[in-house]
């Protein structure tokens, strides 16, 4: 009887250890969609200058970020002659397409035509993906077939953003809320089960393609969502607006950071309009400025000018890009420059490292497609290791020979990346 109970116990701290080792990437930024890895078992340290491939297979171009859930890899694309987006689902194991989604879609009013921005959401065997032009469906995960499909743009007289519809979808309880720019509703929110309008909200706002987040305030939960006219906390439930902060651009809308957020704390930065930080009151759902900084054109800035790196918010301290590549840290009570660092992606305009955080190191994706392990404190950026994991390719910018803008997913100790040709999975697992 011991035996057996002893090696019942066994089995069941196996099973536990292994849930708790290896995690999935569902949607945009991982799992709870804060930008960190949890997975154990990972390499310290890269053995050679290029990842060696685990598979790899060709895609169209895209912005948008593979997700990855129950052994399957999720991405959009685009493809031209004629004009087409397309849901693509593979192995995770083995990189084989499993089936694929195509409809047409010709990009109307849309600047770096290269294809679909937001990542797939995936939840209880649905996957959920939204196109640049507003089309959005709802997919059996496992099959690929359609169980309900809107065309938001259609429904809602989208104002189409310069860059299209970025904002990957949120998933709360049974609704999706999604950041879309409608001529009466900048956001709205659909069931989960028909795609019927739940309820819309901030009408007179524009959108911009930053994804909305959900935080913790006054003890209930609030979607946070950063338009092209303000930072708003709103019920998820009923869109009701708890506090809505304006912060119109100087010039045109051009957040695409995702909030990030640190205890009652969240900041934001645009490339030309700088930093804000706002204090999430805890007594009532209401949010106030703590500071405020814009430099005076986008070559001289103050605080942190980012345009599509999400920054990590670590503590008493910022870490992000600014507008032309440089990894900068700042004090987040005030906002000053603690240090500047050019050594981590290429000087140039808009140029782009994702952060993702694993335990107390930073991996850190640059356009260049290189992978980096590394170390952000107040005394600096230590690099620790790096390796070249993708060719930058050209749709997404030619002005420099090409960019790796998407964000990578990690998941099952592999990290997950495309370009515009390809998509690519490399392990990242200890050795034994």
């Amino acid at each position: 009887m011991w035996r057996q109970r002893y090696g019942m116990i066994s089995l069941i701290w196996i099973a536990t250890t292994a849930v708790t080792l290896a995690d999935d990437w569902p949607q945009w930024r991982g799992p709870q969609r804060d930008g960190q890895w949890r997975e154990t078992g990972i390499v310290t340290r890269f053995s050679s200058d290029q990842l060696p491939l685990r598979w790899r297979v060709p895609v169209g171009s895209g912005y948008s970020g593979p997700t990855v859930a129950k052994g399957r890899v999720y991405v959009t694309d685009r493809l031209l002659d004629p004009q087409r987006e397309r849901v693509l689902c593979f192995d995770r194991d083995t990189g084989k397409e499993l089936w694929k989604l195509t409809y047409d879609c010709p990009y109307i009013g849309i600047g770096y035509q290269a294809g679909p921005r937001a990542s797939v959401s995936i939840e209880d065997g649905r996957a959920y993906a939204l196109g640049a032009m507003g089309h959005f469906h709802c997919l059996d995960a496992v099959r690929g077939t359609v169980i309900w499909k809107k065309d938001l743009n259609a429904e809602f007289s989208i104002d189409m953003p310069i860059w299209g519809i970025a904002a990957s979808p949120l998933i709360y309880e049974d609704r999706i809320l999604l950041h879309i720019g409608g001529e009466k509703a900048c956001v709205v929110a659909l069931k989960k089960s028909s795609g019927e309008t739940l309820w819309t909200a901030l009408p007179d706002d524009r959108a911009s393609y930053s994804a909305p987040i959900m935080v913790k305030q006054a003890g209930i939960d609030v979607a946070l969502f950063w338009t092209g006219d303000s930072v708003a906390g709103l019920n998820p439930v009923d869109g009701q607006v708890y506090w809505r902060f304006p912060f119109a651009p100087s010039r045109m809308p051009i957040g695409i950071a995702t909030p990030v957020v640190s205890q009652n704390d969240v900041f934001v930065s645009s490339f030309y309009d700088g930093s804000l930080m706002l204090r999430l009151q805890q007594d009532r759902p209401n949010a106030t400025r703590v500071w405020q900084k814009k430099g005076p054109d986008e070559r001289n800035t103050e605080a942190l000018h980012s345009i599509i790196s999400t920054p990590v918010f670590l503590g008493q301290h910022i870490y992000g890009v600014c507008s032309y590549g440089e990894l900068r840290c700042l004090n987040a009570q005030t906002g000053e420059r603690v240090w500047e660092d050019l050594t981590a992606t290429p000087k140039a305009r808009w140029s782009t490292i994702h952060f993702v955080r694993h335990g107390k190191q930073t991996w850190m994706f640059n356009e260049r497609g290189e992978l980096i392990i590394g170390e952000l404190a107040p005394s600096g950026f230590r690099e620790i290791s790096r390796a070249r994991l993708l060719a930058p390719t050209l749709e997404q910018l030619r002005q420099r020979k090409g960019v790796c803008w998407s964000h990578p997913a990690f998941a099952n100790r592999h990290v997950f990346a495309r370009n515009d040709k390809e998509m690519v999975c490399a392990s990242l697992a200890a050795a034994e």
